[in-house]
C-alpha cells in the first residue's frame, strides 16, 4: 500500500466487539447456572473460540494496513511498527496488570489466597512473554495470554511481509490457507487435544501464529475478490460454507480443531465482503462502538469481575438478573473510560515519542 489512508473494514470492528463479549460471558458463565438453563451455558462455555477469531481477525487488519510496506523490509518501518504496536497494547495492559498488583497485595493482607498471582512470574508478564512456554499455568490476568502470543505474531509479521511479496492467486492461497489449517489441526491431535482451548501455556503461541499467519492470507485473498462484480455472491458463498461448516462439524460430532478455525476464516471473509444490512449494522451505531472499546473490554474484564464477586456476589457465586445488569453496566463503562482516559492517550503519547520519517508515513496508523 501507498501512504494513504489504511483500508478499514468497519464492520470486522463491530465483529470484534461481538467476539470480546463472547470471552466475557465465557468467564462468568458459572456464576449464571442459576439463572440461565444448560444448552445456553454450554454455548458460553465454547466462548473462548472468539479468541481465535481475534488472531485471524489481527492478521487480516495488519496485512491490510501495513503488508505492502512491511515488504520492503526496510529496518526504519519494521521498527517503527514494532513501536506503533507496542504503544497499542502494552499501555492499558500495564495499567491493568497494575491492578492486579493490588488486588494480590489485599488479597496477601486480608488472609485470602493469592495463588494465582505468582510474584516470580509478574517480569514475564510485564513484558508480555508469559505465553511463550515459560510457565505452566494461566496467571495474574488471564485473558492477557493471547496478547503474549499477539507480541510474537507482531515481531514475525515483517518475516511474513517478505515472503508475501510474491503474488498469488486465490487458488494458491486457498491451498495455503488449508495447508495452515490443516497443520493445527494436526498439531493439537498429534498432542492429544482436540479443543482449541487446551494446553493455553504451550499449544496458545502456535495456535496465534498459525491462526495470525491465516489471517493475512485471507486478507489477500479479500483482496483478489474486493473489486470483482461478483465480491457479493462471493461473501454470500463464504457464509454458507460458514454455516455448512458448523453444521457438518457439529453434527459429525468433530474434534473443534478440525472445523472451527475454517469456519471462523469464512466467516471473516464473508463479513469483509459483506454489503448488506448485517454488515451495515456491525459497521455503525452502539455495536461498532463495542468494537472500538473491545481491547479495553477483553483485558479489564477478568479482573473487575474478580472484584465485583468479592464486592457483591454471595458465597454461592451466583449473580441474580439485577447483578447480572450491573455487572454489564460496570463493564461497558469501564470498557469506555479506559479506552478514552488510558489507551488512547497513552497511544498518542508513545506515538509522539517516536522519530518521525517520512518513509514512515505509511504506519502512522
Amino acid at each position: 500500500m501507498t501512504a494513504q489512508q489504511p483500508l478499514r473494514l468497519e464492520a470486522l470492528t463491530g465483529l470484534r466487539g461481538l467476539a470480546a463479549w463472547l470471552v466475557v460471558f465465557y468467564h462468568i458463565r458459572l456464576s449464571l447456572t442459576a439463572l440461565l438453563p444448560a444448552p445456553v451455558i454450554a454455548m458460553l462455555a465454547k466462548g473462548y473460540l472468539a479468541v481465535d477469531l481475534f488472531f485471524m481477525l489481527s492478521g487480516f487488519v495488519l496485512w491490510l494496513t501495513y503488508g505492502a510496506r512491511l515488504a520492503r523490509f526496510e529496518p526504519a518501518d519494521i521498527g517503527a511498527f514494532w513501536w506503533r504496536r507496542i504503544a497499542r497494547i502494552w499501555p492499558l495492559h500495564a495499567v491493568v496488570l497494575s491492578g492486579f498488583v493490588l488486588l494480590a497485595v489485599l488479597l496477601a493482607i486480608t488472609g485470602r489466597d493469592s495463588a494465582g498471582y505468582p510474584l516470580a512470574e509478574l517480569p514475564l508478564h510485564v513484558v508480555l512473554i508469559q505465553n511463550w512456554g515459560f510457565t505452566g499455568a494461566l496467571a495474574w490476568n488471564h485473558p492477557a495470554w493471547s496478547i503474549s502470543t499477539e507480541m510474537a505474531a507482531y515481531l514475525l509479521f515483517p518475516l511474513l511481509a517478505v515472503l508475501g511479496r510474491r503474488a498469488w492467486g486465490p487458488a494458491a492461497l486457498a491451498i495455503g490457507l488449508g495447508l495452515l489449517l490443516a497443520g493445527l489441526f494436526a498439531l493439537f491431535a498429534a498432542l492429544g487435544h482436540a479443543s482449541l482451548g487446551d494446553a493455553i501455556t504451550t499449544l496458545g503461541l502456535p495456535r496465534c501464529l498459525i491462526e495470525f499467519t491465516a489471517g493475512t492470507l485471507a486478507a489477500r485473498l479479500w483482496l483478489h475478490w474486493r473489486a470483482l462484480p461478483s465480491a457479493r455472491r462471493i461473501g454470500h458463498l463464504c457464509g454458507a460454507a460458514a454455516a455448512a461448516t458448523c453444521g457438518a462439524g457439529l453434527w459429525f460430532a468433530l474434534p473443534e480443531t478440525a472445523w472451527v478455525p475454517l469456519a471462523l476464516l469464512l466467516l471473516l471473509l464473508a463479513m469483509a465482503l459483506a454489503q448488506g444490512r448485517i454488515a451495515a449494522w456491525f459497521a455503525s451505531g452502539p455495536v461498532h462502538w463495542l468494537g472500538e472499546v473491545s481491547y479495553s473490554t477483553y483485558l479489564c474484564h477478568f479482573g473487575l469481575f474478580i472484584v465485583f464477586k468479592l464486592a457483591l456476589v454471595g458465597a454461592d457465586l451466583q449473580l441474580g438478573l439485577w447483578k447480572l445488569g450491573v455487572f454489564i453496566g460496570l463493564l461497558v463503562a469501564v470498557s469506555g473510560l479506559s479506552h478514552a482516559l488510558i489507551e488512547l492517550p497513552a497511544q498518542r503519547a508513545l506515538n509522539a515519542l517516536q522519530p518521525r520519517r517520512k518513509t514512515n508515513a505509511a504506519l502512522s496508523r
